[in-house]
């Protein structure tokens, strides 16, 4: 029987900035649990709600206690998942994603994004999180649908590298931002370190593919998650499946070289599945497979492609 675990929103259970092979596990659980963990919105106090009644106080204190590392980023753990080692794959399964708070923020901020040079009238909205109806309405009237997903997901980092900021994606996962991975989705992550070392945070309640002025709606989430040691995978890089979809992950400072990275990635994970001969998974990602921009604006830029799980069944 698994058991559950919950990590308090408190500030000795999350770090601002950083990934730390180094840093002593926040809790350990054994492979197959699953952990209830919180996280706040990225950014500083310069990005809190103009109404101080309407930010939660927890927030605020890991505001004010936490030690800002590279990046704005509230990230909560590690996790120390018993019987991980290092080339192991560490299997996440997205299980919930609740909100914790009733807004968010959007943000244009100095020298970031996808145009920064054209954008220079710096801005913060905050719009309101309505979970009844399910919608992030807009300062100017618009509603868009909720979609809420961690943009951090990672393991801890080769302790080699030492203590890593939190904006750039890599091996690890980390900063992914990627949109797909939500509930109903399993992310499979490279183990580097014994016992993981999972860390999530970075919630965001809607994003688009690109998220090009640098930020998502940025709020606060609740996740659980069911952490799984994986002695049988050997994956090098991360990788995920939706309820529907392979998905695969290609990271670079060349938008080229991340969209070479999914595909060669999807190639080798179709390969793996069925008796295609590389060629035939190429012709196949080719016909069937869907590649799409995850962001552009996290120092190594992302993207994903999509491949349903569909096209590999042969016909009965």
């Amino acid at each position: 029987m698994s058991t559950h675990h919950e990590i308090p929103a408190t500030p000795d259970t999350m770090v601002l900035g950083y990934f730390d092979a180094a840093l002593p596990p926040v809790l350990e659980i054994a492979s197959g649990d699953m952990v209830t963990l919180h996280s706040f919105p990225a950014g500083g106090k310069e990005s809190l709600h103009p109404d101080p009644a309407r930010v939660p106080a927890d927030y605020l204190a890991a505001l004010d206690t936490l030690v800002s590392g590279p990046g704005p980023h509230f990230v909560t753990g590690p996790v120390h998942v018993r019987g991980a080692e290092p080339g192991d794959v560490l299997q996440v399964d997205i299980l919930d994603l609740k909100f914790r708070m009733d807004w968010g923020f959007v943000a244009i901020l100095p020298l970031l994004g996808t145009l920064p040079d054209e954008f220079t009238d710096y801005e913060t909205i905050h719009p309101d999180i309505d979970v009844a109806r399910g919608v992030a309405i807009l300062p100017w009237g618009a509603e868009l649908p909720l979609d809420p997903f961690f943009g951090i997901m990672g393991t801890a980092p080769p302790a080699a590298w030492g203590r890593v900021g939190s904006p750039v994606p890599r091996a690890f996962g980390g900063n992914m931002d990627n949109k797909e991975l939500k509930v109903g989705t399993s992310l499979y992550l490279p183990v580097y370190n014994p016992g993981a070392g999972f860390y999530a945070g970075d919630g965001h309640g809607v994003q688009g593919d690109g998220e090009v002025c640098i930020t998502a709606l940025e709020t606060g989430l609740t996740g659980t998650f069911r952490l799984t040691v994986r002695k049988d995978l050997g994956y090098a890089w991360p990788f995920a499946e939706t309820p529907t979809d392979l998905l695969t992950i290609g990271l670079h400072e060349s938008l080229d070289e991340a969209m070479r990275q999914a595909v060669r990635e999807m190639v080798r994970h179709v390969c793996a599945r069925t008796d295609l001969t590389r060629n035939q998974a190429y012709m196949l990602c080719s016909l069937a497979g869907n590649l799409r921009i995850t962001q552009t604006v996290d120092g190594n830029k992302g993207v994903h492609m999509l491949l349903s799980k569909s096209a590999l069944a042969a016909p009965v």
